[in-house]
């Protein structure tokens, strides 16, 4: 027979692996990182087949979603409940929609997406014909005031997102410093597209000190090795992600997504390529 000692002993260490085992389950992975996916990356593939599309994106192992297919206060012809149960149902959820939209339709756009329970919309490219001088950056940067206050008046927080041209000197100054320099840090947040940012010669942290917590939401994105500077699958390419991933603090961020905008090979082998190395990153 054990003595009272041994009983306080046994009792003791089964105490600890139980307070120990929440801990060491989350080390083990049971605790799963966000890892969002910009579907428009699988626009085609949606297109074809919506319900297997996202369930495919699931089984890979994304477990957030940003939408781009949103019109007639439907996401890929879904009423907003029943997009946002579809997903919730195969284990994602639905954080972010990208769509072009002006004021004058701002209310229904934002009510739309507030019911879907989406917590960011997007504006998700500037055309041309607003970006050609100054004032046209300038008058953007006030629509997407008033955006954002549709978004906020929705219980949305409203963001936009970059490509290369806004970072190319116009005038003596750079567009994108023209947008966030007019645009109420409130109101209006960036989705900062790690790549093309890239492309357009300037880094991310450059602009994470120059306009620190504006960049909540990011696109992370790969640049392969070749003139073209293509698409590349994340981890395989030129872009060095831990000190980017380090600042994030100060950047702000909060969410990010995973997009490939086109690809040359196997989407599918580059998505499981790209949320692998993100799985296994200690740094994300």
């Amino acid at each position: 027979m054990g003595t009272r000692r041994d009983f306080l002993k046994k009792s003791a260490m089964l105490t600890t692996a139980a307070m120990v085992a929440p801990t060491a389950l989350s080390s083990c992975g049971k605790k799963q990182k966000e890892i969002g996916l910009q579907v428009y990356t699988v626009r085609d593939q949606l297109n074809d087949d919506l319900e297997g599309t996202l369930k495919k994106v699931a089984e890979t192992g994304y477990n957030s979603v940003e939408a781009a297919g949103f019109g007639n206060g439907r996401f890929y012809g879904k009423e907003p409940k029943e997009f946002t149960r579809m997903l919730n149902d195969m284990g994602m959820k639905f954080m972010s929609s990208h769509t072009v939209f002006e004021p004058d339709v701002a209310d229904e756009v934002c009510s739309a997406h507030a019911e879907a329970g989406c917590k960011y919309i997007v504006y998700p490219y500037l055309s041309g014909e607003f970006r050609e001088n100054l004032d046209g950056y300038k008058n953007t940067a006030d629509k997407l005031n008033t955006l954002g206050q549709f978004a906020k008046k929705h219980g949305l927080q409203f963001a936009y997102h970059n490509h290369n041209f806004e970072f190319e000197p116009m005038e003596g100054q750079i567009p994108m410093d023209v947008l966030l320099s007019n645009t109420d840090p409130n109101l209006v947040k960036s989705e900062l597209d790690l790549y093309w940012i890239t492309k357009g010669g300037h880094t991310p942290i450059e602009y994470f000190d120059k306009f620190p917590g504006r960049f909540e939401l990011w696109h992370v994105k790969d640049m392969d090795n070749t003139p073209e500077q293509f698409f590349a699958a994340v981890g395989t390419g030129t872009i060095d992600f831990k000190p980017i991933f380090d600042a994030r603090e100060k950047a702000g961020m909060k969410h990010f997504f995973v997009e490939e905008d086109r690809c040359k090979g196997d989407i599918w082998e580059d998505l499981n390529t790209s949320f692998t190395f993100l799985n296994n990153a200690s740094f994300v």
